[in-house]
């Protein structure tokens, strides 16, 4: 599926894995990154192990829940999007701290659809590609008869909530950070922010 807007972005395929894993790393504030670390094997790096999850044909964290943008023929951005249609089975204090709060959260966004993930490499921020992204991604949930949007954002992270407010994000709940090794972010809250498409 191609998206006519400019910039291009369509529908990533398994040969973005790479490009996917290092935006979904810039997305999660290093927390991709520190996930990954921990499923190493022998001489694989953090990005081999989110490459291979990104090349899965199923999952989260899979290229076919993927939107990328591109130019000359290269990924600029992506957003990682999908429908929210169960309730997380995981106990958010069992898991790693660095996720207990999405996950937490996650559990108010049952029948959204979620934004996962939305990054842009540098060089290719500051244009615009952010909104690009997420309109696509908003005409995919409509498309497969979605009501509402969802995402979740650090409170600290004030620019990224301004934009969503803007683009007609609306705060939900919020869940504390949860203390651990690998963020920017050590105090305060995620949010949950919702959008109406009704």
């Amino acid at each position: 599926m191609n998206f006519q807007s400019s910039p291009l972005i369509r529908q990533a395929s398994a040969e973005d894995a790479a490009a996917l894993a290092r935006l979904i790393d810039i997305a999660g504030e290093g927390i991709p990154n520190w996930l990954w670390s921990r499923a190493c094997e022998g001489n694989q790096t953090p990005l081999d192990v989110g490459t291979e999850r990104a090349r899965r044909p199923s999952g989260g964290f899979s290229f076919t829940n993927a939107l990328v943008s591109e130019r000359q023929g290269m990924v600029t951005g992506m957003v990682l999007s999908y429908l929210i249609d169960a309730m997380p089975e995981d106990d958010p204090d069992a898991l790693p701290a660095p996720i207990a709060p999405f996950v937490e959260l996650e559990r108010h966004s049952v029948g959204t659809w979620y934004i996962n993930a939305l990054a842009a490499f540098p060089g290719y921020r500051g244009q615009g590609l952010g909104s690009s992204l997420l309109a696509a991604a908003e005409r995919l949930a409509r498309e497969n008869g979605t009501s509402a949007m969802s995402i979740q954002v650090y409170a600290q992270n004030t620019g990224a909530v301004r934009l969503y407010q803007r683009l007609g994000y609306k705060l939900q709940e919020r869940a504390r950070v949860r203390s651990h090794p690998c963020q920017p972010y050590y105090t305060g809250d995620v949010l949950l922010l919702i959008k109406d498409l009704t």
